[in-house]
């Protein structure tokens, strides 16, 4: 039974070794405040003095205290002895030394006036103990003096509250008797976390000092607070004890005399006084640790099972020869590639449900980006009906065509067809970019492992995408030159049915005036202002009505022939043309010939625009699928082998990242740790333990 405790002394050894994930272990946590006598009752426990003393905050780091019983043995140094974690294989036998060191070490990792959460871990051997795990514990103060921090009593209160809190420790709340029990900072701290008391012990100290016609009977016997484990008196030193040098052992006999024949205690002496206090939590800490076994058990056993399969994830910590390194290679290779593949077409066995991935952005950009804004483009916004107007006229030449000019379509329809090709490539590098982000996602345990490897691996399967997206624009490039190339005019769905050939001969049928030539035509707008009024109509200047200068057909009154004088008939002047302007534009208002043959270009060029759109809209993912998608995916394994498959880049490639390594070595500690902490839990399997609490 008395193994228990070296047990979970063993295995706060083994954790605190390698850090790692915390496990609340049984054990006991003392707190009270700066005057409750905290540092002289664990002084009175263990039978030495050790502890620093002195005004203020003297304890400011948890000092872990286990102690250890031994049988006496013959040591010309000693029969009792103390050891540091924090300095292996050295023995204090002088307990002032161990007082110094505890001052040294707080002063290295808090300085001279904080406070800090690293523990100190002591461990005393000694023939005069039992065996016990103590957590000494900073006192409660409530204000910072000779310039400390001022959080430094918010920060003690949270250090205290991180031990206690802890479900398998046992709170010793010590508290001055000749103090108001309910302002108890012990005890106060003690309720907020088992405020029934099922774990808390309390401790009176100085009850030989209370006022006179005083005495601690009903709060020993638990009348004034109620606690499941009870309160327990002790005797401590005086300070003129301590200043005259007064042994602790003659301090324990005193105590036991003291209440052994006071009136009041002497009824229940057997239940009072450090010998009691230090048997009682003897067997308090057995039965703790007793009934917390199955569950640090299994805890261990969870923590085994993840750090193995973490180490698992970490490979092998080097590779024996060419060979190995080959075959390791190789396979990272496969994984990446059949990775790639999968996360394309929808495979992987981990897909997530809060997002699309993978391919499934890629049917994103045909159907909901690049779709939409093909079928959006308008011919409105290129076309207007004056530049359809202006494109008839400019094909016809010098003529005024009886027919609508076929090369008006098709030089119009031609300029929308090049439109689609802009949103056609910006589609090719959407799907180009996804493919890449699908690269930089896929998250290969041995990528994480190698990280020269993950960058080759990402510089080859760019350059692949580089050069299957060349091919693709250029395909892109050729479909709009294809579209524009020959303007079929014979699609079904141009002509046939509810084509706009139908429509238009439909419209004439309904409107045959529409086919008369009408020669009666708007003005043209010029961009020269400074005209005279009637200069572009030589009718209607001065003179007859069809000759300049009078004539009726020739030019000076000749009736042919040209030669006349230049002020024509009757004196008259020969009127002058005016200066050509730099550009004309067809603004104004359009006849009704007009009107029909622009409306009809309109529906012409807007119903062979809606066919090209179609064809371009299902060519254009169909051509990124196959020269960029589907090339990529066949072509990434080869590409991989032939750039990084050489034995000259093995070791190279392999050469394992330093953080990896040192997260493998941590990991590999860590599952060391736990196999010999379940080994050391296996040592108590067969105990049989009856415990009787008093």
């Amino acid at each position: 039974m008395e193994k228990l405790i070296p047990v979970i002394n063993k295995l706060q050894d083994v954790f605190n070794a390698v850090g790692g994930e915390k496990i609340d272990l049984p054990q006991i946590t003392v707190v009270g405040s700066q005057s409750s006598g905290k540092s002289s009752v664990l002084e009175h426990v263990v039978g030495r003095d050790f502890l620093p003393r002195g005004s203020g905050i003297v304890t400011r780091r948890p000092l872990i205290l286990q102690l250890i019983n031994i049988p006496q043995v013959q040591d010309p140094q000693g029969t009792e002895w103390g050891e540091f974690l924090h300095k292996p294989n050295t023995r204090f036998y002088d307990f002032d030394k161990i007082r110094q060191e505890i001052e040294v070490d707080t002063d290295r990792i808090a300085g001279h006036r904080g406070i800090s959460p690293e523990p100190i871990r002591l461990r005393i051997y000694s023939p005069n103990v039992l065996n016990l795990t103590l957590v000494d514990l900073p006192g409660v103060t409530k204000i910072a003096v000779d310039k400390q921090d001022v959080n430094l009593p918010k920060k003690i209160e949270e250090l205290i509250l991180s031990y206690i809190s802890n479900p398998n420790a046992i709170i010793l709340a010590v508290t001055a008797a000749n103090t108001d029990m309910a302002n108890s900072d012990g005890i106060l701290l003690a309720k907020r976390v088992d405020p029934e008391g099922y774990r808390t012990i309390g401790v009176l100290t100085k009850i030989d000092i209370m006022d006179r016609g005083t005495d601690a009977v009903d709060m020993l016997m638990g009348k004034v607070i109620p606690l499941r484990l009870g309160f327990v008196g002790v005797v401590n030193r005086s300070q003129a004890d301590i200043n005259a040098g007064k042994p602790i052992r003659e301090a324990l006999k005193s105590e036991k005399t003291y209440f052994l024949n006071h009136p009041l205690y002497r009824g229940i002496a057997s239940r009072l006084g450090t010998e009691y206090l230090s048997k009682l939590l003897n067997r308090l800490l057995m039965s703790h640790i007793k009934d917390s076994l199955p569950e640090l058990k299994a805890k261990i056993t969870s923590m085994m099972n993840t750090a193995q399969s973490e180490m698992e994830s970490y490979g092998d910590p080097m590779y024996e020869g060419k060979g190995s390194m080959g075959a390791a290679l190789l396979n990272v290779i496969h994984k990446f590639s059949e990775d790639y593949c999968n996360a394309i077409d929808g495979r992987l066995s981990e897909l997530a449900t809060n997002e699309l991935y993978g391919g499934a952005r890629i049917n994103f950009i045909f159907t909901e980006i690049y779709t939409k804004c093909i079928n959006g483009i308008s011919l409105n916004d290129a076309v207007s009906l004056n530049d359809i107007l202006t494109a008839i006229k400019n094909t016809t030449g010098p003529r005024a065509a009886l027919f609508v000019p076929e090369e008006s379509f098709e030089t119009l329809v031609k300029s929308q067809i090049k439109r689609l090709e802009e949103p056609s490539l910006q589609c090719v590098e959407l799907v180009y970019d996804e493919l890449k982000r699908i690269v930089g996602q896929l998250e290969l345990k041995e990528l994480q492992r190698f990280a020269t490897l993950r960058r080759r691996l990402v510089e080859v399967v760019h350059n692949l995408l580089n050069n299957c997206r060349d091919p693709t624009r250029k395909m892109i490039n050729n479909l709009i030159s294809i579209e524009r190339s020959y303007i079929n005019t014979s699609h079904k769905d141009f002509i046939g049915g509810s084509g706009a050939m139908s429509k238009m001969f439909e419209n004439m049928s309904r409107n045959p005036q529409q086919l008369q030539p009408n020669m009666a035509r708007p003005n043209p707008v010029v961009s020269s202002p400074n005209l005279p009024p009637n200069a572009m109509n030589p009718a209607l200047q001065r003179g007859g009505p069809a000759g300049f200068g009078g004539g009726p057909a020739g030019f000076g009154g000749g009736p042919a022939g040209f030669g006349a004088p230049p002020s024509g008939f009757g004196g008259h002047s020969v009127p002058r043309l005016g200066q050509m302007p730099q550009s004309i534009h067809t603004i104004g208002q359009q006849t009704e010939k007009e009107r029909f043959e622009t409306e009809l270009i309109q529906n012409l060029i807007s119903s062979y625009f809606d066919i090209v759109r179609k064809n371009i809209s299902d060519c254009v993912p169909k051509s990124i699928m196959h020269f960029l998608v589907n090339t990529s995916k066949v072509n990434i394994r080869n590409e991989l082998v032939k750039s990084l498959y050489k034995e000259e880049l093995f070791e190279e490639l392999l050469e394992e990242n330093p953080e990896m390594a040192n997260r493998r070595k941590a990991c590999k500690e860590m599952l060391d740790a736990l196999t010999k902490a379940n080994e050391v839990l296996l040592e108590v399997r067969d105990f049989n333990l009856s415990l009787s609490l008093p």
